[in-house]
């Protein structure tokens, strides 16, 4: 019998951890070693034997959770938002100096959206306009959400070695926030309301037609095959990988 993978539920109390805490407790390949709340010593993933850490907590823990975590020769699969560009190279450097852990950061765990994400990408190549709405419910913390901004860097990306120019916009005048912010050179609107989850559409349009990609979420659960795939996945994939995409064979 293959030995279960060890984890630890880091934000275990939270909405997304306590789905975390479920689903590696019936995965057969898995056993929980321990579940941290925001005030619980991080000594405890050592004393609890854990190789591997879900961190899904704040972006003001996260930094500190998952250089624990490598620093100690564990692997990390990372839900919680906050990384800019700074924090990543930082971890990037951190994980030269310990080469065989693996980081995954995923800005989302739901397999539906990120392949709609990958689709988009691939589709704005031919397309003239782009944009993208995302509506989350009202206690998110983040706007634009994570998922949006990686979706609008795919984008751009795919965009730009296409060789295709900006959308076109020819406004002049407008109310702050009236067309949304901008990523990249893609705009992004996001909808805060009441009863939503994590919904994200893309609209693309080209003379007389257009195209919209979208992924809804209906419930926390979506998110967790993601998250087992990714705790599945990090070890055989050593320093950081963004973006669950980047365990996928999309051959896009």
């Amino acid at each position: 019998m293959t030995e279960q993978l060890a984890v630890a539920v880091l934000g275990a109390s939270g909405r997304m951890g306590i789905e975390a805490v479920k689903a590696v407790e019936a995965a057969p390949d898995m056993k929980l070693v321990a579940s941290l709340g925001r005030n619980d010593s991080l000594q405890t993933l050592l004393d609890a034997g854990a190789k591997y850490i879900v961190d899904l907590t704040v972006p003001d823990s996260t930094e500190a959770n998952v250089r624990f975590a490598v620093e100690h020769g564990m692997h990390a699969v990372v839900g919680t938002t906050g990384w800019d560009a700074a924090r990543l190279a930082a971890l990037r450097e951190l994980l030269a100096g310990n080469p065989e852990s693996g980081v995954l950061i995923a800005p989302n765990f739901a397999l539906g959206s990120v392949l709609a994400s990958a689709f988009a990408a691939k589709a704005s190549q031919y397309f003239e306009s782009v944009e993208i709405i995302e509506l989350h419910h009202p206690n998110k913390v983040d706007a634009p959400s994570g998922t949006a901004v990686r979706t609008a860097q795919l984008i751009a990306g795919a965009r730009e070695q296409a060789g295709v120019p900006a959308s076109p916009d020819a406004t002049e005048t407008s109310l702050d926030g009236a067309r949304g912010c901008d990523v990249d050179g893609v705009r992004v609107h996001s909808v805060r309301l009441r009863g939503l989850v994590a919904h994200q559409e893309v609209l693309l349009g080209g003379p007389g037609e257009q195209l919209t990609i979208r992924h809804d979420s209906f419930d926390r659960a979506s998110f967790m095959p993601g998250v087992l795939l990714g705790l599945r996945k990090v070890a055989a994939h050593p320093g950081l990988t963004v973006g669950l995409d980047g365990y996928l064979d999309l051959g896009l």
